[in-house]
């Protein structure tokens, strides 16, 4: 079995993530979800959605912060 470029994908972007919120890596890769379709390991489905719902509501949480920090007379 291989991995599928989605999947390959995924794991940079679970690497990336990792850095730039300063979070185990390896927490995060073991939350990643397969599933076997043609001797290939894809994404599942629902851990997708569910690691895109959780990177939306992070980078708003982010815009909410910085946009605290910007004093009002800045814009």
């Amino acid at each position: 079995m291989k991995l599928s470029d989605n999947s390959i994908s995924q794991l940079v972007r679970v690497l990336q993530l990792a850095i730039l919120t300063g979070t185990d890596v390896t927490d995060n890769i073991r939350m990643i979800q397969f599933v076997e379709e043609d001797g290939y390991l894809e994404l599942d489905d629902e851990y997708l959605s569910t690691f895109e719902d959780n990177l939306s509501k992070l980078s708003d949480d982010g815009d909410e912060i910085r946009e605290a920090r910007v004093p009002k007379d800045a814009n």
